[in-house]
């Protein structure tokens, strides 16, 4: 039987998933029970946290989206899984805060001199299930315009700006603007045959990677499905009171309006008790409205995707990963939607 799944697996469809944070380990946690050929494309925008420290101090890439995909993808002993998650407690030094997987990819990167060797190296060692690529190896930072004509730079200081000036983002843009992308994400785009962004925050998870040079080019001329998928949630500090087509709007604004053939909803209901939590803090389940996202040429499909028995309203990385593969089998062949 395990033998009929390995071979199954390594007869899987390639598949690009581009974006960073904790939704694109939650998809690629799923995702590698039904293919090898994976390749997640990560954003090197984050300045904050334990990264942000490396980020300063080491003059390299911040490694944590790259390390949350590498826990996700890892096929080694629980002990090493543990190892990489692990953050130094309070009244550790200078290593307050900061995740050993975080280290071992700075020592990495000073030993081969190259962040995109790095990553290669440590996917090696931990045995991952697919690829996981920086989109770039440019030193960028993320600036954000909002709507009253402010803008601040960093990734890490939007959500606190954002709420200070109390108006919505108007857009974001990479410095410098359209880095050059790596090579292999270029190339690991051209030859998927499913192309999924997100889930993640919007404004500095999924948006970041299509402002580098070529990656929106790469995939409106790809002929694999694309697909979008939506958040569970408006996101405090980014997304507060926008619907599902403010959210495509905002994904095709930063791109181009032919980018993804398909936005994959969440229609489980959220339980009330973590609605409140929710509400807390000003974020709510995303308005599914279907009218709006369609008239912007993108066909919206409904599932139910539902993390269960949590705190908090998240995707499943089982049904995330099974409604993809579904979607894959139904549209890839015809794309008819």
């Amino acid at each position: 039987m395990d033998e009929k799944l390995t071979s199954r697996r390594a007869r899987g469809p390639k598949i690009g998933a581009s974006g960073g944070g904790h939704g694109l380990s939650t998809l690629l946690r799923g995702l590698k029970r039904h293919t090898r050929n994976l390749t997640a494309i990560v954003t090197v925008a984050d300045d904050g946290g334990g990264s942000g420290v490396l980020r300063t101090d080491l003059g390299m890439p911040p490694p944590g989206d790259i390390r949350h995909c590498m826990e996700a993808l890892a096929n080694t002993e629980p002990v090493m899984g543990q190892l990489l998650a692990y953050r130094f407690p309070a009244g550790s030094g200078s290593l307050t805060g900061q995740s050993f997987g975080n280290l071992i990819l700075a020592a990495l990167n000073g030993i081969t001199g190259s962040f995109e060797e790095a990553v290669s190296e440590m996917s090696h060692v931990l045995a991952i299930s697919g690829r996981i690529l920086p989109v770039t190896s440019a030193d960028v930072k993320l600036e954000a315009t909002f709507e009253n004509g402010t803008a601040i730079l960093g990734e890490s200081k939007i959500a606190d700006f954002k709420k200070a000036q109390d108006c919505r983002i108007r857009s974001v843009r990479l410095i410098p603007d359209r880095p050059t992308p790596t090579a292999a994400a270029i190339e690991a785009i051209r030859e998927a045959g499913l192309i999924l962004l997100g889930p993640g925050s919007l404004y500095t998870s999924v948006i970041p990677n299509l402002l580098v040079d070529g990656v929106t080019e790469a995939i409106c001329q790809s002929d694999a499905l694309r697909v979008y998928i939506g958040n569970i949630m408006t996101q405090d500090g980014e997304t507060e009171g926008m619907t599902l087509s403010d959210h495509v709007s905002a994904l095709l604004d930063h791109s181009a309006p032919n980018l993804v053939d398909l936005c994959l909803a969440n229609c489980s209901p959220v339980a009330d008790d973590v609605l409140e939590r929710y509400r807390e803090e000003g974020a709510d389940p995303i308005l599914v409205d279907r009218k709006k996202t369609e008239a912007l040429g993108v066909e919206v499909v409904e599932r139910p995707m539902l993390s269960t028995g949590t705190q908090y309203a998240r995707h499943s990385s089982d049904r995330l990963s099974q409604v993809v593969m579904e979607l894959y089998e139904e549209r890839a062949e015809t794309k008819v939607f």
